[in-house]
């Protein structure tokens, strides 16, 4: 018969909030029969690994592929937003340039806001869990989802789960829980299509309007993907309103 090795683990912050009640108030103890990498200890607590930033054992920090063995002690950290570890950290993925995005079909609003705002995201609504998988590993892009188990494929190293079900909390959880504030580039993407979009004259796309949007509104913006036509209404009065919501804290 073999012995059984037992180890604790503690996951602190927001990473509780993965796991069953009875197991969100200080360590967590655990006997296994073999020796697994932390990764799958980590993640059959429930707890994705796209959402770990910093894994000590015994106070030291490891990666992914960590054997955990008799009497460790795991500590699991989320992002940390205030203090750099990325000399420390064996498991955070290289920082990108700049944020890009990859949504899952249950998020077609966010990857709106998204777009809205700026920045490069991928969406469509009938794309499958080996898909972006794929494209969040080849592209190195965040892939953003409710479904813990896409974030737990192994070839996803980039991820988020997002809480929110309400679009206009989910696009402000995560401008902060990426620290985009200043990466905004309000209207500069097609929310259709994600092309970049350019000005134009309102001479040029009179045809395309509406006769209340050719009263009321001077300048337009056109995808250069799709050849869609946009101008600041409504949509540009709420992401204002969301941008004014995170400057304030």
């Amino acid at each position: 018969m073999s012995t059984l090795i037992h180890i604790t683990v503690r996951f602190y912050a927001e990473l509780s909030s993965f796991l069953p009640a009875s197991k969100r108030l200080g360590a967590v103890a655990l006997a296994l029969r073999e020796r697994d990498s932390v990764k799958d200890v980590i993640e059959s607590q429930g707890v994705p690994h796209t959402e770990v930033d910093l894994v000590l054992a015994n106070g030291e920090p490891v990666d992914f592929t960590y054997c955990v063995a008799d009497g460790d002690r795991i500590t699991v950290y989320p992002a940390f937003r205030r203090i750099d570890v990325s000399d420390t950290s064996l498991v955070r993925p290289t920082p990108q340039r700049e944020a890009r995005f990859v949504l899952d079909v249950h998020l077609g609003r966010l990857a709106a806001h998204l777009r809205l705002l700026g920045f490069d995201t991928l969406y469509w609504n009938q794309a499958d869990d080996p898909d972006l998988a794929r494209i969040s590993h080849d592209e190195e892009r965040i892939l953003l989802t409710r479904d813990r188990g896409l974030l737990k494929r192994g070839n996803v190293t980039r991820g988020y789960h997002v809480w929110a079900t309400d679009p206009d909390a989910q696009i402000v959880e995560v401008l902060r829980r990426f620290d985009l504030l200043h990466a905004v580039a309000p209207f500069t993407r097609c929310t259709r299509c994600n092309g970049l979009l350019e000005r134009v004259a309102k001479a040029d796309v009179l045809d395309q309007l509406e006769p209340k949007t050719r009263l009321y509104y001077e300048e337009f913006a056109r995808c250069t993907g799709c050849g869609h036509v946009y101008w600041k209404g409504s949509h540009h009065d709420r992401m204002a309103q969301v941008i004014e919501r995170l400057s304030a804290g």
